[in-house]
Parts: C-alpha cells; sequence; structure tokens
C-alpha cells in the first residue's frame, strides 16, 4: 500500500493540464464582464476629472474663455466623447449599485446575479441613449 502512494502522486504531478494562452478565446461570464467594466470605467471616470475640472476653471474665469469652452462642447467629437462620458458614468453608477447590493447578499443565487448583470447593462445603454438625444437633438 505504501508503494502506491508515491507512485499515485508522481503520476498526479506528470499530467500534463491544457493551457490556454490565447486570451482572445476566452469568454467571460456575464458576471464578470460587468465587474470589469465597473473597474474600467471607475478609472476611466477618475482620469478624466482633471480635464473637466480643467474646462470648469476656464469657462469660470471670463466671458471669453466661457464662449470657448462652448464652442469646444458644441463640435460633434467633443459631443462623442461625452457620449462615452455618460456610458462610463451610468455603467459605474448601476454596477456600483449592484455591488452594493451583493455586500449586503441580495444576491444569493447565481441566476439573480446574472439578471442583474443584464440589468446593469440596459440600464447604462438607456440612461446613455437618454443623453445622446438630449446632445444630438
Amino acid at each position: 500500500m505504501q508503494n502506491n502512494e508515491p507512485k499515485i502522486k508522481s503520476e498526479a504531478k506528470q499530467k500534463n493540464r491544457p493551457k490556454n494562452l490565447n486570451l482572445t478565446t476566452i469568454r467571460l461570464p456575464i458576471n464578470a464582464l460587468v465587474s470589469i467594466l465597473h473597474r474600467a470605467t471607475g478609472c476611466i471616470l477618475f482620469l478624466i476629472l482633471p480635464a473637466i475640472l480643467l474646462l470648469l476653471q476656464l469657462s469660470l474665469s471670463s466671458a471669453q474663455h466661457f464662449e470657448m469652452v462652448v464652442s469646444i462642447l458644441h463640435s460633434p467629437f467633443t459631443k462623442l466623447m461625452l457620449l462615452g462620458l455618460a456610458w462610463a458614468f451610468f455603467h459605474h453608477f448601476f454596477a456600483g449599485i449592484r455591488h452594493l447590493a451583493m455586500d449586503v447578499h441580495w444576491m444569493t443565487t447565481l441566476m439573480k446575479a446574472r439578471y442583474t448583470s443584464k440589468v446593469t447593462l440596459v440600464l447604462g445603454a438607456l440612461a446613455t441613449f437618454i443623453v445622446a438625444l438630449k446632445l444630438w437633438f
């Protein structure tokens, strides 16, 4: 009996497990995708904050600077960037509420977690769509 134990351990060590080094073929569950996007949007919002504060300071400094900031904000490229920031904000907001609900053990099953992930994505897209309508029309 004792002779079999080392043999089993050495066989287990010799097994070659499959390795997937191609990151593009990995499919993340929706829960992981929403969580990763929550972190990424938080970083984006944090990093863009100095530029937003600079524009605010510039717009409050004089009437000429205010007109310059308004003209910058009316360009189509800036509107598109603001739309992306709006999506980042809304996704981060709704995913944050979802994470708070998870912290108080509201989502105890995988089915509820998947459902709220989908709701988070839909609410973020819907709120961004409403902002897009306001920006472009």
